[in-house]
């Protein structure tokens, strides 16, 4: 992959953490490590699964052998991997399975984003898919013990999903389009 297109993957990525996660509040954690410079982006442009499990493996060792004030959490950014979501499910659990072979169970979880992200039991147009939907298929990693203390700061964390469903379908999907498309 070229530097300039790592460089586009990272801002379209950035751009939607923004706009999106951060700006419509889908996640309360999501602004301090943004504002702060604390994700670690990581483009790769593999495209088999062996490829991607190896950049999974690379992205969850450099996250764990760097400071958490550099680097709070991660995103593997997959620029022509698991374009199909049903592919994509499948290497999640295949990167969910290496966590719990590895011991990490309980310090690290994989949040799970994808362009055609489709909750299971909701129609492809529900705006509710965007609480999942980003520009690339990505894993993103997140230390537990930073997310435990920022879980105890909410009163009802356990809320934010169902909220956030509700808050993109008040919205609509065209809104929601017009936001990631807008400059």
């Amino acid at each position: 992959m070229t530097e300039q297109g790592a460089d586009q993957a990272i801002a379209s990525t950035r751009r939607w953490l923004e706009r999106i996660v951060i700006g419509l509040s889908l996640c309360p954690f999501a602004a301090a490590p943004f504002n702060k410079n604390r994700i670690l982006y990581v483009v790769d442009d593999a495209d088999t699964l062996d490829a991607i499990y190896e950049a999974f493996l690379e992205t969850l060792y450099t996250l764990f052998t760097s400071d958490p004030q550099d680097n709070e959490t991660a995103l593997l950014i997959l620029t022509r991997g698991l374009t199909a979501f049903d592919d994509y499910l499948e290497a999640l659990g295949l990167v969910e399975d290496a966590i719990t072979e590895a011991g990490l169970d309980g310090m690290v979880q994989v949040a799970s984003f994808h362009p055609e992200y489709r909750f299971a039991d909701a129609p492809a147009d529900d705006p509710a898919n965007y609480t999942n939907r980003s520009p690339y298929p990505m894993f993103h990693l997140i230390r537990e013990d930073g997310l435990t203390a920022a879980l105890e700061s909410l009163p009802h964390p356990e809320r934010i999903p169902q909220e956030n469903i509700e808050r993109l379908r008040a919205l609509g999907t065209a809104r929601i389009k017009a936001l990631l498309e807008g400059d």
